[in-house]
């Protein structure tokens, strides 16, 4: 018997995730990105890109596609499509279990200024002209045209377009992982006061979180959004285990609990 499963990916550990599970015999896999990124690294699994239309778009392409399991491993900042994937998974009567990537914790020596936005942390710089690196997806970067007094450095995947209405900025476009080394070569280079980031987690884009605590540079830590409640875990093995106990006890029957 095969067992349907959806990823909402977006995240590496969503397509080692993929990796993992498309191995299994008894699974038939889709990993659907939101199509942010222009062109997104492969997947190595069949792969759906675009939005479904909110929560009742969602719930319709699960009962569509006879979707056993719902699995959330979307961005920690995702937090409409979170909520966007309980709600219909609730609707849709199909469990959902997600991937919930701790987030960083200040160490010593790292000099945090929490904002609870992106708005707030254009608040947090201040007025006086500071060098400013904007860590941040493309998305969020024209809030900072309320403040154009800084210097910005730009960093994201794909070009920030348009760009900023802003006197003095300057753009860079990588993927990561960023190693710790390079993230301060990039800060002393462009004489970086002041790092612009969210809490995302992981190692990938640790470097620069690292990097600023090794020179003295400030971060602006833009804290995560409230996320639904629902079934997590911490990292991709934990989840592949979830998953696994799942398609045993529950979605194979007791049958399979049986060993019949």
């Amino acid at each position: 018997m095969t067992h349907r499963i959806l990823i909402l990916g977006g995240t590496t550990e969503a397509r080692q995730l993929a990796g993992k599970l498309a191995a299994r015999a008894d699974v038939s896999l889709t990993l659907t990105l939101a199509g942010r990124t222009e062109n997104p690294v492969a997947q190595g699994v069949p792969t759906r890109v675009g939005g479904f239309g909110g929560a009742d778009g969602l719930a319709a392409y699960l009962r569509e596609t006879r979707i056993e399991l719902l699995v959330d491993a979307t961005h920690p900042y995702a937090a409409q499509i979170s909520a966007n994937a309980a709600a219909a998974a609730r609707e849709a009567g199909v469990p959902i279990v997600a991937l919930r990537r701790p987030g960083w914790e200040p160490a010593e020596g790292d000099r945090w200024t929490l904002a609870d936005s992106v708005a707030s942390a254009v608040t947090a710089l201040a007025t006086a002209p500071r060098r400013v690196f904007l860590a941040l997806g493309r998305q969020e970067v024209a809030a900072f045209e309320a403040a154009p007094q800084h210097h910005y450095l730009i960093r994201s995947v794909d070009p920030v377009e348009p760009r900023l209405a802003v006197p003095d900025a300057t753009y860079l476009l990588a993927r990561g992982p960023f190693r710790e080394a390079d993230e301060q070569a990039l800060l002393l280079e462009h004489h970086i006061d002041v790092v612009v980031s969210k809490n995302s987690g992981g190692e990938a884009t640790y470097g620069k979180i690292a990097a600023a605590r090794a020179l003295g540079v400030e971060v602006v830590m833009i804290r995560r959004p409230t996320l639904p409640d629902v079934a997590s875990a911490e990292t991709v093995e934990a989840l592949a285990a979830m998953v696994d106990h799942l398609l045993v006890g529950h979605l194979l029957g007791p049958a399979a609990e049986r060993g019949v």
